[in-house]
């Protein structure tokens, strides 16, 4: 599995942002409590080109991961989907 990851976060106003980053996490254990964080927190934080970005998910119409991750323990998740 590639290293690279990234995400694309798409917000209620029709703009757009895309980050590529390395892999955050050594495990998959380490990567789902980050995953749980996260919801749980209802933000999410980037430090990008020396700065930090803080996105709250009210500001959020929906977001992009990828590369997809095997499985996501805890959740439905719908695989081979296509976007139409």
């Amino acid at each position: 599995m590639s290293e690279k990851r990234g995400i694309s976060i798409f917000f209620n106003d029709g703009s757009k942002v895309t980050l590529d980053f390395p892999k955050q996490s050594p495990n998959d254990a380490a990567a789902q409590m980050k995953f749980e964080d996260v919801l749980k927190k209802r933000y999410v934080m980037f430090e990008a080109d020396g700065t930090l970005l803080l996105i709250p998910f009210e500001n959020v119409k929906y977001i992009q991961l990828y590369p997809a991750p095997e499985k996501v323990p805890g959740h439905t998740y719908i695989k081979e989907a296509t976007v139409v």
